[in-house]
């Protein structure tokens, strides 16, 4: 999950997705980046913990790390939460970019819409809370196909009025 700072869309969705594939009983590692160096070693933001935690799920251990590379070598699946974000991977990976492996988050929910989960940082609360009901949305889509019969994919029952 990569979004820019790494402190407050790509924290929730890295909690969210990876507290839904626990009880899905889904064994996946999933981590969280930004592709800014602002917020290295900083917990996500206040807002973010808040919004996860009224939800139950707890993010206040998390870091901000910068996307690498390397992440390409390390992960099967990279979301970015923005169209800009995935311009960044892609200056940051250069010949590492692998563009099969990416996609926008909002596409597991709207395929080729290319919609990206608005940024947060610099509103009030109201933002967080849509931006994690955006990210629930979407996680709820990658757990329910991948918990369904991988081979033969499942129609996505998860939906969100984006209006």
């Amino acid at each position: 999950m990569v979004c820019l700072g790494n402190i407050c869309r790509s924290p929730l969705a890295e909690g969210i997705l990876q507290d839904k594939a626990f009880k899905a009983g889904l064994n996946w590692s999933i981590e969280s980046a930004g592709t800014d160096s602002y917020h290295i070693g900083d917990p996500p933001h206040p807002l973010s913990q808040k919004v996860a935690r009224m939800s139950g799920i707890e993010i206040c251990d998390q870091r901000a790390r910068k996307f690498a590379a390397e992440d390409f070598e390390r992960f099967d699946k990279i979301y970015a939460l923005a169209k800009d974000v995935i311009d960044e991977m892609k200056r940051i990976a250069k010949d590492k970019f692998d563009e099969s492996m990416v996609d926008l988050l909002m596409n597991e929910l709207y395929p080729g819409e290319n919609m990206d989960v608005p940024d947060p940082w610099s509103g009030p609360e109201e933002g967080y809370h849509r931006a994690f009901e955006m990210i629930n949305a979407a996680c709820e889509a990658i757990v329910e196909r991948a918990s369904a019969n991988p081979s033969q994919g499942v129609a996505v029952k998860t939906s969100l009025n984006l209006k």
